[in-house]
């Protein structure tokens, strides 16, 4: 069977095929009828158990382990589909996806733990065969992106595009908050705090005026990603900011240093990622300099041997 529609499923997290005993034991067989019987009572254990899944109305049997040839053979002859998936992780998003109950021994199905799908099929993509479980999007709380590309660099590109996606859309949910991207808010924080440092005196000033500095280290990236001379950059965004520009950013669509309003190019920055940051950078910052004394390892054990070898007759 390689089709469901409408289908309820059933979700295991055992093996589906003939249960080994607890303990080991010995059958002693006299003839070839006692072995016949023998085999035809584990293919009826085997068989009540299959019955049992496809009377409780489930058509699709997800295992998160092997199925047996005989186990197989009742689900065809049954009409359920087997689904084999050798994660966890799957299981768990396939249960989580469906509404079902994952099931650790094997038995028949409560109406409470059965899920449900719209479509289970086989498919095809890329030249890989793969079985596609088929929800309304209104109803699914999981879905699943292929990724396809010609290169491995491609795809781990795009894969890394959908992760920052789907991170900035939860971060979003957490703090809807937006700041002028493209280094605008960096500049600005920077030009602030350096007018601040020109107001403490001794030691202090230097200190504050480098962190000043470190924040410009985001728009140099960015101008060196994009191929811009980082420094010419850094000059043009520096006075813009003077002319009360705070949200000048960097334009990276130029071929050559130029600027650009952050706000009117719909440019924009994370304020929660801003945050954190910057907070635990300065964080690490301060536990380093609080370091005032470094333990080093030496290998144990006392002075080592000389070493042998070396011309006999000359020693």
């Amino acid at each position: 069977m390689t089709l469901a529609e409408a289908a309820k499923v059933v979700v295991y997290t055992c093996p589906v095929d003939t249960q080994a005993t607890e303990t080991k034991g010995t059958v002693l067989i006299k003839s070839a009828d006692e072995l016949m019987n023998f085999s035809r009572g584990e293919e009826s254990l085997l068989e009540s158990q299959i019955k049992g899944i496809a009377d409780s109305g489930a058509k699709v049997v997800v295992s998160g382990g092997k199925f047996g040839d005989l186990a197989l053979h009742y689900c065809n002859k049954y009409k359920l589909l087997a689904v084999r998936l050798m994660s966890k992780f799957d299981i768990r998003r396939l249960a989580k996806t469906v509404n079902a109950t994952p099931l650790g021994k094997l038995i028949a199905p409560t109406r409470e733990e059965l899920g449900f799908c719209d479509k289970v099929f086989i498919d095809e993509i890329g030249g890989t065969n793969v079985v596609v479980f088929e929800q309304k999007a209104k109803e699914s709380r999981v879905a699943t992106i292929v990724i396809r590309g010609s290169t491995d660099n491609i795809m781990d590109d795009i894969e890394r595009a959908i992760d920052d996606g789907v991170n900035t859309f939860k971060a979003l949910t957490r703090d809807g908050r937006l700041v002028a991207g493209g280094g605008a808010v960096e500049i600005a924080m920077a030009r602030r705090i350096a007018l601040y440092a020109e107001t403490l005196p001794g030691l202090e000033q230097y200190s504050v005026g480098k962190f000043a500095d470190s924040l410009q280290s985001l728009p140099v990236a960015l101008a060196d990603n994009a191929g811009i001379k980082s420094t010419d950059m850094i000059s043009l965004l520096q006075t813009a900011h003077q002319n009360d520009k705070s949200t000048t950013a960097i334009n990276i669509d130029s071929d050559v240093a130029a600027v650009v309003d952050a706000i009117e190019a719909n440019i924009y920055d994370l304020y929660l990622t801003k945050y954190w940051g910057i907070k635990y950078a300065t964080d690490v910052a301060n536990t380093i300099l609080q370091v005032d004394q470094i333990i080093c390892s030496k290998p144990a054990g006392g002075p080592k041997p000389p070493k042998q070898g070396g011309d006999w007759d000359k020693d």
